[in-house]
């Protein structure tokens, strides 16, 4: 047990709370699903935590194991934050969290998403049956932020960074992708806003799997 309050329950549930049940612990594991990051990079993707408390949980979360922290080779030499292993694991939950979450009856006013929130919000909207057989890889361009989709055997694996091949890509903004993503807005309302290179059958077979909502 890492962080300053604890349950003192024997409960496995909240013992894991006492691990990522904290302010901001589950936003830093969510923004470090896709890849590592370094710590200017978490301060941007989670600017209304303070650098004091974003440094503590940092902190709790590398001394239980949940993240780790390294330095990457050259040319970089930067040091950065990445999920263990073990950490990785919060990823279905965070996926299922994000999934029982759209069904609260409070909600937010419509507000600007992270790229990191963007992707895990394509991942809670998949729907696995809707995927059925297909096998591809996109890769996804969010105002220079690159990742790569793998969708294949009804499944969606998404990681920071640029696929050697692709089968189809799409670059936008945040506001486009989160129209695509979450409000289910056909692309061809986009316009020149939205760029698809390459088999876009197979793009719209990947968005046909998404739930709007």
């Amino acid at each position: 047990m890492t962080t300053a309050r604890t349950y003192g329950d024997p409960c496995a549930a909240a013992r894991a709370l006492d691990l990522v049940g904290e302010r901001w612990a589950l936003m830093i594991v969510r923004d470090l699903l896709f890849g590592p990051k370094r710590y200017s990079d978490l301060q941007a993707g989670l600017p209304n935590a303070s650098p004091t408390v974003l440094s503590q949980r940092l902190r709790d979360l590398e001394e239980g194991g949940v993240i780790r922290r390294r330095k990457l080779g050259p040319p970089a030499r930067a040091w950065v934050y990445e999920l263990t292993e073990w950490g990785r694991d919060l990823e279905p939950i965070l996926v299922h969290l994000g999934r029982w979450g759209r069904r609260s009856p409070a909600k937010e006013p419509a507000k600007p998403l992270g790229t990191d929130s963007l992707m895990l919000a394509l991942k809670s909207h998949v729907e696995p049956a809707r995927l059925g057989d297909l096998d591809a890889t996109f890769l996804v361009d969010v105002d220079g932020d690159v990742f790569t989709l793998r969708a294949s055997g009804g499944e969606l694996a998404i990681r920071r960074g640029e696929p050697d091949r692709w089968d189809a890509a799409l670059r936008a903004g945040p506001a486009v992708l989160m129209g695509l993503v979450i409000d289910g807005t056909p692309p061809g309302e986009f316009g020149e806003r939205l760029e698809v290179t390459g088999d876009r059958r197979t793009l719209q077979r990947l968005l046909d799997a998404l739930a709007a909502g």
